[in-house]
């Protein structure tokens, strides 16, 4: 099979989409497929990945309109001689806008199946950055664009609904896999406790992993990090980390961190929280409890779907301080804690990359084969 993977973000950066599909290539690289990869241009951008081709296009800086602040590839004909010249049997689009759209009607010109990843929540990004007014137009623009590809997965529940109710067709659930040995409950480090700890064997220890941005509403753990009972860590970087050390000065900052250092921290927490109420999926939730971590999320986006309140963490209304506060304390009063630690782990055990990509596959697959059989019966019309 021959993919040709159109993606708003690349490496060097790092976050949902990118890392999506760096998993993405390395299947296909493992089960022998090609692909070719089409991204917004970037300082040291790699012109390989998994032994597939990286082709760059001109970027237009969107910190002062896009409420996400990524660059935004410029849509030209080149991408056109691209996708011609590889002839890919489909045309993956992750978290399509500008460049995805652009990818999306050469597609139908050259009539090849596309399926489109729903995974950036613009309209509520711009409401958190305070872009009350684009919240609805940035929404529509993205329905509009899911609407004219041949297939969209999104990875949570909600995000199907919501799909749904926008009247986009052919909304597919796909969730995201996680490296269930990398992010492991064996990685916990009773040395790494003690450090967080400070002496004080009583504390629970709370923890966040993300991008420090204000989509992720990290400032709202302040309740969390005036409760002496509570060490608060944070983990990660971004363009929010100063204001937020100034917001939160008990909490110990850790930085970015990755590989097994991450996996360590993860399984050292007490409670893992995301309070970002615009996730369509949020991979750290999904990596905390393979780590074996209860998670705290709020109701609304695509975290609500990963954690069964009670049982595997808490889902609740994280704007509310006294309830984060109390969730916490109970938490940390409950006899059965290693029993919600087990459920945790279990509950994303099976949800490896590889089944996961294997699922993506079918779709690919099957789009295809919907494809060929409406061109067979236009000409048989005909």
């Amino acid at each position: 099979m021959r993919v040709a993977v159109v993606t708003e973000s690349f490496l060097p950066n790092i976050n949902g989409v990118t890392n999506s599909v760096l998993r993405i290539l390395e299947h296909l690289s493992d089960s022998t497929d090609q692909a070719l990869v089409i991204a917004p241009a970037s300082e040291n951008m790699p012109t390989e990945y998994a032994g597939h081709p990286v082709k760059a296009v001109p970027v237009i800086p969107t910190q002062n309109f896009l409420p996400t602040g990524m660059p935004m590839g410029l849509p030209q004909k080149r991408i056109q001689h691209l996708l011609d010249g590889f002839s890919p049997d489909v045309i993956h689009l992750a978290s399509p806008f500008a460049l995805g759209s652009y990818a999306n009607k050469i597609a139908k010109r050259l009539n090849i199946p596309t399926v489109s990843i729903y995974q950036t929540d613009l309209g509520g990004f711009a409401k958190q950055y305070g872009f009350g007014i684009a919240q609805s137009s940035l929404q529509k623009i993205l329905y509009k664009i899911h609407s004219q590809t041949d297939r969209t997965l999104a990875p949570s529940t909600s995000a199907c609904l919501d799909l749904h109710l926008a009247g986009v067709p052919e909304v597919y659930l796909w969730r995201r896999g996680v490296n269930t040995e990398l992010f492991n409950p064996s990685k916990r480090s009773a040395a790494l406790r003690d450090t967080w700890k400070n002496g004080d064997q009583s504390k629970i220890i709370v923890g966040f992993v993300g991008r420090l941005a204000q989509e992720k509403r990290v400032s709202d753990l302040k309740v969390l990090q005036n409760n002496p009972n509570i060490q608060l860590v944070i983990v990660g970087d971004g363009p929010h980390r100063r204001k937020l050390e100034q917001q939160l000065p008990a909490a110990l900052f850790l930085g970015f961190k990755n590989g097994e250092e991450l996996a360590q921290i993860y399984a050292s927490f007490d409670l893992f929280i995301h309070p970002g109420p615009n996730e369509t999926f949020c991979q750290a939730v999904q990596e905390g409890l393979a780590s074996g971590i209860p998670a705290i999320v709020p109701r609304t986006g695509g975290p609500a779907d990963l954690v069964a309140h009670g049982r595997t963490g808490y889902v609740i209304d994280i704007n509310d301080a006294s309830q984060l506060n109390r969730t916490v304390n109970l938490h940390h009063e409950r006899s059965d804690r290693k029993q919600m630690r087990i459920a945790a782990r279990d509950s994303v055990s099976m949800r490896t990359w590889a089944r996961i990509n294997s699922e993506l596959k079918n779709h690919y697959q099957q789009v295809i084969d919907l494809k060929k059989s409406a061109a067979i019966a236009e000409i048989g019309v005909a």
